[in-house]
């Protein structure tokens, strides 16, 4: 159930909501849980939330903006950023404050899936792999 607690929390925190799972995932550590398992669970579920920004980027754009859930200048400020660096900018994915917008203008400018996919789950994997052995060697 830790891992499964653990998948959800990454995947929502990945989305446009204002969660971390980051204490989760450290408190886990501290548990003793494998950290093989949870480094998985936290980077597949974090990969897979930003997969469904780069989806509602891809679908949802005007209707988010109309609802107000977005803000045409943080969008066009977004756009800007990503037009400038490309994608090599979703190794930014993990950041906090900027990191879920980058996945949803990635899906706004139809950015090549497979490479999204692909650089989205190396940043947010080494990410957490940082993480693991901070806490894990901190701890000990």
């Amino acid at each position: 159930m830790v891992y499964i607690t653990l998948f959800v929390v990454s995947f929502l925190a990945a989305t446009l909501l204002p969660l971390g799972s980051e204490a989760l995932l450290i408190y886990n550590i501290s548990q003793g849980y494998s950290l093989l398992l949870l480094w998985s669970f936290a980077t597949v579920g974090n990969t897979l939330g930003s997969v469904l920004n780069y989806w509602l980027g891809l679908k949802g754009e005007a209707y988010l903006e109309r609802k107000g859930h977005l803000s045409v200048q943080k969008m066009e400020k977004a756009r800007r950023f990503f037009s400038k660096y490309g994608g090599w900018t979703l190794l930014l994915s993990w950041a906090p404050v900027i990191g879920d917008p980058l996945t949803f203008v990635a899906g706004v400018l139809r950015y090549n899936f497979k490479w999204f996919a692909l650089i989205v789950f190396v940043a947010k994997g080494l990410r957490y792999a940082v993480i693991i052995f901070l806490a894990s060697s901190l701890s000990v």
